[in-house]
Order: C-alpha cells, then structure tokens, then sequence
C-alpha cells in the first residue's frame, strides 16, 4: 500500500484499535451528535428558556465517552 495512503487512512484508527470503516462510523456518530449539541446551542441563543443544559450536558455526555474509550 502506498505510505502516503496508509498514513492518511490506516495509521490514525489502527492506533485506536479500529478499522478505517469502524473508526468513520464512530467519527460521523461523534460528528452528529456535535451537530444536535450546536443546534441546541443556537436555539438557546434566541431562545434562552430553551435547552438551558441540555447543550452543555450532552457535550459532558460526548467528552465522558471518549475518556472511557478504549
């Protein structure tokens, strides 16, 4: 395989012990759940009675899952 292939798509998820495909997986559910977290975020900016914690308590929720990863 060339190296600058496996450098970019093999070394990074071998590293945590996953496949590329497991490691994207994982990647785009962590991504989504950024994407709701921002999204609540903005509404509570507007809308301030709205979502008060539930923003910063999922990002809690998202960091706890990556420390206990392995």
């Amino acid at each position: 395989m060339n190296a600058l292939l496996k450098r970019v798509f093999v070394e990074h998820p071998h590293s945590v012990d996953e496949s590329y495909i497991q490691h994207m997986r994982f990647a785009m559910g962590f991504a989504g759940q950024l994407f709701v977290a921002g999204g609540m975020a903005l509404v509570h900016a507007f809308i301030p009675c709205l979502f008060e914690k539930t923003a910063s308590a999922r990002i809690q929720a998202i960091h706890a899952r990556l420390q206990h990863r392995d």
